[in-house]
């Protein structure tokens, strides 16, 4: 296929069933088009979108941008990389602010990030516990960040009573072994772009065995752009693109997988 003549997400012609269930839209680099792309994701057939505001001064600054589009739905947590920043005022905020809006569904994302050398372990671990205990405070769902952290994400949310509560792993980009630890918390597995790359053999073959009830896809727009736009900027509409290579993998058709991960991340947040 040439880079020219890449297919557009409309094409796809998808019921108004979908549901991102994880963008940055409230970030700068919408700024000069949010609106048409708001559009273009309704007119792909994303019926939802879950915002995510990473910190509550970015929910205070930009949460306005949403007034006229209740279809976006709101996540609030200080992500691992900003876990210095989670001071007592900080999360006094996050708490007045769960309580007073119900578009926030959820408490993310928050989690352990080891890739990236912007907070210590030691720093980050109890910034997470202490989002993990707002999130049963406000009984909000929690929308996990783990990278390259895996295993002390697992042993905290173990130590901390999360099994069964409600819990989505967003960016799923590993293999079986973590999808059935997360499978046999009673959780849930969120899917990007990165699905439809060559040599995503491992995510491929974990996507393969990860059952429908518990699957959710996502964008993480701007990033991880799916297949056929991969390095362009990503946004809501592409994630139709994830959709149809899901449903080539596992052998449904793709308005199954619309219908099916779409129902899921509305009952997953009550939307």
């Amino acid at each position: 296929m040439s880079k020219k003549n890449r297919p557009e997400p409309e094409s796809l012609a998808l019921s108004p069933l979908g549901v991102d269930s994880h963008a940055h839209l409230d970030l700068e680099d919408f700024d000069e088009d949010r609106e048409t792309l708001l559009a273009r994701a309704r007119a792909s057939g994303v019926a939802n979108i879950v915002n995510v505001f990473l910190g509550p001064d970015a929910y205070e600054r930009n949460r306005h941008l949403f007034d006229a589009h209740p279809e976006v739905a709101f996540l609030l947590g200080v992500h691992p990389n900003d876990a210095p920043q989670l001071t007592k005022e900080v999360e006094e905020r996050m708490r007045a602010h769960f309580l007073a809006d119900p578009r926030l569904k959820g408490v993310g994302e928050i989690g352990l990030d080891y890739y990236w050398d912007d907070a210590p372990p030691a720093v980050q671990k109890p910034a997470f516990v202490r989002q993990l205990h707002l999130a049963r405070e406000v009984e909000r769902p929690v929308v996990i960040h783990s990278r390259d952290a895996n295993g002390d994400c697992l042993d905290i949310l173990a130590a901390e009573g999360f099994r069964d509560y409600p819990v989505l792993w967003h960016c799923f980009g590993a293999d079986m072994a973590l999808a059935k630890a997360i499978l046999d918390n009673g959780w849930h597995i969120s899917v990007p772009g990165p699905v439809t790359f060559r040599k995503t053999d491992d995510l491929q073959a974990a996507v393969a065995r990860i059952p429908l009830e518990r699957l959710l896809i996502e964008t993480d727009c701007p990033y991880l752009a799916p297949e056929p736009w991969r390095g362009k900027r990503n946004h809501s509409a592409l994630v139709a693109f994830t959709a149809k290579r899901i449903a080539e993998i596992k052998g449904r058709s793709v308005a199954d997988i619309w219908r099916i991960t779409g129902d899921n991340a509305r009952r997953f947040f009550g939307l």
